[in-house]
């Protein structure tokens, strides 16, 4: 079997970390975010994955390079412009890429829903397009899936429980929520719907082909799990603790292990400090007497937290310098920034790579840093 990545987006909701890095290269708790879409096709069994690139192409190709070992193969298609959704998955069919089906999967998807599931049900009912469905606590916010069968919805008898389309409704109001059911962002197409994707010009699949599907065999399956579209810097946030706390079943869950806390060798902790889990410390890292790091805190490569500093709730990527009795709480510091020493940064802040905060500066909540600025 075949998947198809769309990871063409800018990446604009997680500025400023994206500014200098494609979202899909982030490093995400112990490894970029794109391994673990490749590490979740590759417990299906998918072979061969197309990465559908627009924005940052190169650094995925270093990311990943192409594959094989015992991971799927890795192909690259470019997009010469921003094709959207649809358009992606055209170019790469006319470029010779693509066999008669195909899992297609967004790029900012942390999930452990069962994709081989989702397969199956697109093959016994001989479907055109088959769409992950997953419940949400607010559909408000994705847009409902309407389908025979479906939870509180229309066709609810053994012979009509198939899962066919009926309609999507986009913003519904309170009065219109009667299923919990949303796209999740991850369908399996037959080649014809491929080809009926108009060549050389944005398209997209989500309001443009599926809609036109409906009745012309559209199918939706719902899958139960894990799954959150890591699109913001506050899912950002939450992704890295449910992957430290074992929500999702994923490769870095495994390492980390049960008690929610990983220090890698080569790193040092001052026997005068604290590390709380959910936590991890790469290696290199350095923490001084009497600093307090977690709970919920990933501390990559080579970052140094001063003595008496306090890093909660936080990531701070790699060769970042926090300096003495400093503190950071539920933020995001991308690789080399520095923190002077007694400065905070507050909630929701975010902090791009090589910036600087100088001593005693405050940062305030929801605040953003763009690279290399200066805070004083």
């Amino acid at each position: 079997m075949q998947a198809l990545v769309l990871v063409g987006g800018e990446g604009t909701r997680m500025r400023p970390l994206t500014l200098t890095r494609p979202k899909p290269a982030l490093q995400l708790v112990d490894r970029p975010f794109i391994r673990y879409i490749v590490e979740w096709l590759a417990r299906h069994r998918i072979t061969d994955v197309v990465m559908a690139c627009g924005f940052g192409a190169d650094p995925l190709r270093e990311v990943l390079r192409e594959g094989g070992g015992r991971g799927p193969r890795i192909r690259y298609v470019e997009e010469p412009e921003p094709l959207d959704t649809a358009g992606p998955l055209r170019l790469a069919a006319d470029e010779g890429l693509l066999g008669d089906r195909l899992l297609v999967l967004n790029g900012d998807l942390l999930s452990d829903l069962d994709l081989s599931a989702l397969i199956r049900a697109h093959d016994e009912r001989g479907a055109a397009a088959t769409l992950a469905l997953h419940p949400s606590e607010d559909p408000s916010s994705y847009g409902l899936v309407r389908r025979t069968g479906g939870p509180a919805g229309p066709g609810t008898s053994p012979a009509s429980a198939e899962g066919e389309v009926l309609q999507f409704v986009e913003k519904p109001d309170p009065g219109q929520i009667d299923t919990d059911e949303i796209s999740a962002g991850a369908y399996v197409l037959e080649r014809s719907v491929i080809e009926s994707i108009p060549p050389h010009k944005p398209v997209s699949i989500e309001h443009e082909i599926f809609p036109r599907l409906v009745g012309q065999g559209l199918y939706g399956h719902r899958l139960d799990g894990y799954w959150m579209d890591v699109g913001t810097p506050e899912r950002y946030l939450q992704a890295s603790w449910d992957i430290l706390e074992g929500r999702v079943q994923t490769a870095a869950s495994t390492r980390v292990g049960g008690a929610g806390l990983l220090v890698e060798d080569g790193a040092v902790v001052d026997p005068a400090a604290s590390v709380n889990p959910p936590a991890l410390l790469e290696t290199e890292v350095a923490v001084g007497a009497g600093a307090a790091v977690g709970a919920r805190a990933v501390i990559g490569h080579r970052s140094e937290i001063g003595e008496r500093a306090n890093v909660s709730s936080s990531v701070v990527l790699s060769d970042c310098r926090i300096g003495p009795q400093a503190s950071v709480h539920e933020a995001i510091l991308a690789p080399g920034v520095e923190v002077g020493e007694g400065a905070r940064i507050e909630a929701g802040a975010v902090i791009g790579e090589g910036a600087r905060i100088e001593a005693g500066v405050a940062i305030a909540d929801g605040a953003r840093l763009g690279p290399g600025e200066v805070a004083s």
